[in-house]
């Protein structure tokens, strides 16, 4: 098996921190001290079995679920109190597992609503500041033209969002974060239900942008995707940390073996 080489400087300032993060649902601890370190340009693969609290470890990160103990920092500001959107400004962007487009809006419209910055959505702005609107609309709409090329969704740019193929909505998913810019996207299965052929076309998205620079945190259940993209790896059990490292040493480690794995992938 092929294994990506570590990338940045292990030892520079995280870009995302989280440090003992904990989260209960009644007497279920879903997520239990949790700290883990995102490397600034890494692409990491978070993994374990359904039911490991990855999904709530996103979400609290992501400011959508409040956490019971613990602290979150993202390019060295706490994040814990912050609104979804505050996050998102801040360059902090996530996608879901089930996408979520708004179904009976065009592609390229569902682009154009998830630009930040719009001066139309002001009281005032329609009245005063009309020039300005129009030169930001259409700064907006070039940038949606670029995401859309990107992402290879051209094609289906006027088609509603609700009628795109599972693998189509994926793209868009992460075409929408992408109007953002963000530093960091954090992906939520984003290979589940598509197929190899999408699938294939959203790794070299993902890693293209990564050579840009942009930094990946991917909860995934496909092990040859993580095994062969990830630089970094990190599985939970029972809301709890049992492994950190590379795809060699996840291979290779008993603990991760028996909880998820069952056996090592075919080197």
């Amino acid at each position: 098996m092929i294994v990506p080489s570590p990338i940045g400087d292990a030892s520079a300032a995280p870009l995302l921190e989280t440090d003992g993060i904990s989260v209960a649902f009644g007497g279920f601890r879903a997520v239990n001290d949790v700290s883990l370190k995102i490397t600034r340009g890494s692409i990491t693969g978070l993994i374990g079995p359904n039911g490991a609290g990855k999904s709530t470890l996103f979400n609290t990160i992501a400011g959508e679920q409040q956490s019971d103990a613990g602290s979150i920092r993202f390019d060295g500001r706490p994040i814990n109190t912050l609104q979804p959107n505050d996050i998102y400004h801040l360059g902090l962007a996530r996608t879901f597992q089930i996408p979520r487009p708004f179904a009976e809006m065009s592609v390229f419209e569902n682009l154009m609503l998830s630009a930040p910055d719009q001066l139309g959505e002001t009281l005032w702005a329609p009245i005063f500041a009309r020039g300005k609107i129009q030169q930001r609309e259409d700064e907006i709409s070039q940038k949606a033209h670029e995401v859309l090329a990107f992402t290879n969704l051209e094609q289906v740019a006027d088609e509603a969002a609700g009628r795109l193929s599972g693998g189509q909505q994926k793209l868009l998913e992460l075409a929408r974060v992408l109007m953002r810019a963000p530093s960091m996207i954090m992906l939520d299965e984003p290979a589940a239900g598509v197929n190899p052929v999408l699938t294939n076309l959203l790794i070299e998205k993902i890693e293209e942008l990564n050579a840009r620079g942009c930094t990946f945190l991917i909860i995934e259940h496909d092990m040859d995707l993580v095994m062969r993209h990830c630089h970094h790896i990190v599985a939970m059990a029972n809301g709890r940390i049992i492994f950190e490292g590379d795809a060699a040493g996840a291979q290779s480690n008993e603990t991760l073996l028996d909880a998820y794995l069952g056996v090592a992938p075919d080197a």
